[in-house]
């Protein structure tokens, strides 16, 4: 129990625990406000504790009842018990069994932990410290315990009980209205992988048979109406189950696997043992109510979520600052199953556009810290995108520094190695050192070092002798707490590109590690000299981004431009057309906020004409290389000083170009893409949706009200929701005349849909101009808006903070504050939900002096609030430090 509410939690303070809790038999009757939970522990000293050691318990806004110690009550001198903790002062040395009972308040649980009740629903959150909120236990990873459960509820408002593991017994309870059902889950698992559901459910059921044979009942369980839209959920269930079985050698375990679609969840989905809890946002899908983003997001969801069943729950992490080991871990397997389900460069580029608009600035700015942690205040603060996607991207280089077949031994040595264990990020790389032979003691930096490191390319060729110098030089800046920095492992992954754009071939390399293509960088400044060059090549660095670092090329943009029209690795194309991108936007920038006007480069408007008509191409790749850096990036890139307006005003220039200039090939490429057949969300038809959609779009920001009159056609002809949403963010995006109309056409047409009316809320939270946040206000107090539903508040409130940087970062100041004042709301409502949306303010140093000066005066602002939760004030603590 953490006994100082301030005091941080540290990584090198780990001990196990004085007593471990083999077994727990967990009795809930479930009423709205009167749930009565008993739970019987089967509690052990362990051998290395001292007799008499008080057993301490965690608690959180618990309502004791009773307590037992082998079937006897304790008396009030035995034990003390707090809301927040229960401590069993002089427990016997001999195994024993403890009784406690506990009443909750589902229905008043706003905070969305442990036991709620939305919509009619009994449901549990119990990752990370929910289920203190359950009952007293010993909360944390690495106490493993077999769960067997009874839930009894009244057979009208839940005919539906789930829980862990396998179903044993059920019926009705003698003379009563209720019903009870049991589950035992023989599978050892700490307390937050425990779930509880219960409530009148519809459901889609299927069924799975393992690669050795075994019959697996599936279910997917749903409100009332919502049946059909779950059925692309058991489709991605199945594939999934398949493909851990094909892809790392994973079976299921359990005979059936559930999965329930709530819609008040503070999270996209739970991995719970053998019952999965949805965010519906991640389980419900038909062509008519969502995109092709929300069917590859339910496709990715799912598949992580089930991932976890070995790389999260056989296999746990023994305490939260581990956390990456299953994040990380699970995201890196999740994107490889994408990958082949759909096309891998697509993925790659889709997943490395997340890390840079999510995870890099997180590395620039106070809240950066390490993919393991060493510390933590409030540890559902640290569920970050360094966690998640660095995590998977550590993995990943990892992978491409041993190379595949070390890392399936690897991976086949940990799982056999450390099946129910909860284990460490030094165990799990340990298994990798041990399969390749390799010392990866350098590489474990890369979970100590926060912070992007800069990787510095410069080169030279020598005609006479036909000699190519490559240097080079990493650098990683200070990040809070961490001044100083070792150089890492960066396993850099290239081509030497010739004259006619193919990889040119070369005779020896010297200087540093080369193996086949990839260069092995562990030093600070490394240089490579490749003989036999016939020509001086252009370099093609970070292929697949091989590292998650920040490249500095330091070549002429005539070179990227021809990276741009011929770099064989579909990622270094795309990358190469960014950075053009991000080279005229950024100098647009510059010239807006010094009087001049912007420009763009008609070289780079050439070739990306070049790009987007070659029917050669994947059609989603070409509708990636068609969409600018949007404007968190040019801010990123700019890195200080920043300046919204003038990065809006350079977006919106280039954007009107391309329209313009491109007009006739934007308006083919619309056409001949649109599908018009059946909706499927296969990758090949999403792939036409995307250009047709992207071409639309960047047509329409020419301004032409002919344009905007075929485009708010399409929207009312539209057949699936990718189009007509696509659709509707072209006309408010670019300012259309009709934009009006077919806002209120949507509302109309899908407010009975709440996941479509959050589509509908954040198009208007992202809309520019400077009347968005009179609209955004006006919306907070719309009826379809509701601050207690975390999709709501992220839709509406999380948009206009993250996706609408001008208006966020106003230069009056309006905008952080009417972000600072919903956080203090939400922040008595759900800390946790309060604290996602502060995390917007991360990069507020990074911005010119007035509009710092008004942020800071916000932040400010929250962490004076009186009784401010543990959660927002760690993140505006750190955010002011």
């Amino acid at each position: 129990m953490r006994t100082d509410e301030t005091a941080a939690i540290l990584l090198k303070d780990y001990r196990p625990s004085d007593y471990a809790i083999g077994r727990v038999h967990l009795d809930f009757q479930l009423h709205e406000t009167e749930t009565l939970v008993t739970a019987t522990l089967s509690v052990r000293k362990r051998e290395t504790t001292v007799a008499g050691t008080p057993l301490v318990l965690d608690g959180d806004e618990l309502d004791l009842v009773s307590i037992a110690l082998d079937s006897v009550s304790l008396g009030d001198e035995a034990y003390s018990a707090t809301p927040q903790g229960l401590t069993v002062k002089t427990p016997p040395a001999a195994p024993f069994t403890l009784t406690i009972v506990t009443k909750l308040d589902p229905a008043s649980n706003t905070k969305l932990m442990g036991l709620y009740r939305s919509s009619g629903v009994w449901c549990t959150q119990c990752e990370a410290e929910g289920f203190r909120r359950i009952t007293y236990f010993l909360d944390r990873p690495d106490v493993l315990s077999v769960y067997d459960v009874r839930i009894e509820a009244p057979v009208a408002a839940a005919p539906v009980l789930l829980a862990n593991g396998n179903p044993t017994t059920s019926g009705l309870v003698p003379d009563t209205d209720r019903h009870f059902a049991v589950w035992s889950d023989p599978h050892p698992k700490p307390s937050y992988l425990f779930a509880l559901v219960a409530g009148d459910l519809g459901v889609v059921k299927d069924s799975f048979t393992t690669m050795s044979g075994r019959h697996v009942d599936l279910g997917v369980y749903v409100e009332h109406g919502n049946e059909e839209r779950a059925v692309y959920a058991m489709d991605a269930l199945k594939r999934s189950m398949r493909w851990d079985e094909t892809a790392f050698g994973r079976e299921y375990d359990l005979d059936v696997f559930n999965i329930v679609a709530v819609s008040d969840f503070n999270m996209g989905a739970m991995e719970n043992k053998g019952l999965n809890v949805f965010n519906d946002k991640y389980v419900l899908a038909n062509p008519d109510v969502a995109t092709d983003q929300d069917y590859g997001g339910i496709e990715a969801v799912i598949a992580h979520e089930y991932f976890h069943n070995w790389t999260g729950n056989r296999i746990t992490c023994r305490d939260w600052f581990q956390l990456c080991l299953k994040e990380g871990l699970t995201v890196f397997r999740d994107q490889e199953f994408t990958s082949d389900m759909r096309s891998r460069p697509v993925k790659r580029i889709s997943d490395v556009r997340l890390l840079r608009s999510h995870q890099f600035p997180e590395d620039a700015g106070p809240l950066a810290h390490p993919v393991r942690p060493e510390k933590y205040m409030e540890i559902s603060n640290f569920y970050t995108a360094t966690v998640y996607e660095k995590g998977a991207e550590v993995i990943r280089a990892l992978k491409v520094l041993i190379g595949d077949e070390a890392f399936k031994a690897g991976m086949d040595l940990y799982f056999d190695r450390h099946d129910g264990d909860a284990a460490t990020i030094e165990q799990f790389v340990a298994c990798f050192a041990e399969a390749s032979g390799r010392d990866l003691s350098q590489f474990m930096l890369w979970y100590s070092q926060a912070g992007t490191p800069q990787l510095d390319i410069r080169d030279d060729y020598d005609g006479d002798n036909r000699t190519y110098r490559l240097t080079l030089s990493q650098s990683l800046g200070p990040t809070p707490e961490q001044s100083e920095k070792k150089p890492m492992v960066l396993p850099v992954r290239f081509g030497l590109v010739g004259p006619n754009g193919e990889d040119m071939l070369y005779e020896t390399a010297k200087g540093a590690e080369v193996n086949g293509d990839v260069i092995v960088v562990d030093k600070a400044e490394q240089e490579i000299v490749f003989t036999g060059v016939a020509s001086r090549p252009i370099p093609s660095i970070l292929r697949n981004f091989s590292a998650p670092v920040r490249p500095i090329l330091n070549m002429p943009i005539k070179d990227i431009l021809f990276l741009m029209r011929h770099d064989s690795d579909p990622f270094n194309r795309w990358q190469s057309a960014s950075t053009v991108a991000m080279y005229c936007l950024t100098a647009s920038t510059e010239a807006l906020r010094a009087g001049s006007s912007a420009t763009i480069d008609g070289d780079y408007l050439a070739a990306l004409a070049e790009i987007i008509t070659d029917d050669a191409l994947d059609p989603a790749f070409r509708a990636l290389v068609l969409a600018l850096p949007q404007e968190a990036d040019i801010a990123r890139e700019i890195g200080s000083n920043v300046d919204p307006d003038a990065i809006a005003g350079a977006l919106r220039h280039a954007r009107r170009t391309i329209g313009s200039k491109l007009g006739p090939t934007l308006d083919h490429l619309a056409r001949f893409y649109h599908d018009e057949g059946a909706y499927s969300p296969d990758a090949e038809s999403a792939g036409r949706r995307a250009l047709a959609n992207a071409a639309q779009d960047m047509r329409a920001a020419s301004g032409n009200a002919d344009v905007h009159a075929r485009i708010m056609e399409k929207f009312g002809a539209a057949t699936n929701m990718t189009d007509r949403l696509a659709a509707l963010v072209s006309l408010v995006q670019n300012g259309a005349s009709e934009a009006e109309q077919a806002l209120g056409d949507f509302y109309e047409g899908y407010k009975s849909v709440p996941l479509v009316i959050d589509k509908w809320l954040a198009v208007q939270a992202a809309r520019p101009g400077a009347r968005t946040l009179d609209e955004v206000k006006r919306l907070t107090e719309h009826p379809a808006f509701s601050i207690r539903n975390p999709n709501r508040v992220r839709s509406l409130i999380g948009t206009f903070a993250t996706a609408n940087l001008p208006q966020f970062a106003r230069a009056d100041g309006a905008g952080f504050d009417f972000v600072a004042d919903k956080v203090m709301r939400l922040d008595d409502i759900n800390p946790q939900v309060a604290a996602r949306i502060l995390v917007s303010f991360r990069s507020w140093r990074n911005w010119e002096p007035v509009r710092q000066g008004l942020a800071e005066a916000a932040l400010k602002r929250i962490a004076a609030k009186p009784n401010l939760s543990r959660d927002v004030r760690d993140i505006a603590e750190r955010s002011l430090a």
